[in-house]
């Protein structure tokens, strides 16, 4: 079995930003709504002030109010499904697995079209939370070992933050330059592995060149 992180890795960017704009540029209200509440929460988690979980809470409500969800994300992804990034579907096996912390609810939907298997944040439209999991960083590896998946042959991702499930892997890869180029997971050194725990522990992405 390969595994895949989603946003930045298969896909160019990140989709449930991407789907945000779709849907403010349809939706007007959003603009008011929606946006200074997540560009708050985005700041407040750089400055270390904000948990990972409650920056993604507040990220993903605008699903609370987005009207005729089911369709919109269906023509989202009619017009991006076209961004899948070519050296994957170069690769793709029905074993596939998309592990992401973007919401289930916008992963599920293009993991049904490439038709492989998919794991991500289940989040409740209808109360505004998380469910159960976080897809991100360590929470991977923690899952993947507690639901007894196979091993997993390959994993690609274009964050340092995936390290964890980079180790139970037996062989992993960092993709970079907007989900364009693939190469084999760095060594880190102390300076690098002090920068992915802080990542990991804020929850703010970083890359090797940062």
């Amino acid at each position: 079995m390969n595994a895949y992180d989603f946003d930045g890795t298969i896909y160019p960017s990140n989709a449930t930003v991407s789907f945000a704009l779709w849907c403010a540029r349809r939706q007007p209200k959003l603009w008011v709504s929606y946006v200074p509440r997540a560009v708050k929460a985005l700041v407040l988690n750089k400055l270390g002030k904000l948990p990972a979980y409650r920056m993604l809470r507040e990220g993903y409500s605008f699903l609370m109010v987005v009207d005729d969800f089911d369709e919109q994300i269906e023509r989202y992804w009619d017009k991006h499904e076209h961004r899948i990034a070519p050296w994957y579907l170069a690769q793709k096996k029905p074993d596939d697995l998309i592990i992401s912390a973007s919401p289930t609810c916008i992963i599920e939907p293009i993991a049904r079209r490439l038709g492989v298997n998919c794991v991500a944040t289940d989040y409740d439209r209808e109360l505004g939370v998380l469910v159960n999991n976080l897809m991100y960083a360590r929470e991977k590896a923690r899952y993947i070992i507690d639901h007894g998946f196979p091993v997993i042959d390959h994993f690609y991702s274009d964050s340092l933050s995936d390290t964890p499930l980079a180790l139970c892997a037996e062989h992993a890869h960092l993709v970079s330059r907007g989900a364009s180029k693939v190469s084999d997971w760095p060594e880190l050194d102390e300076r690098t592995k002090a920068k992915v725990k802080k990542e990991i522990d804020t929850g703010w992405t970083i890359h090797l060149d940062e």
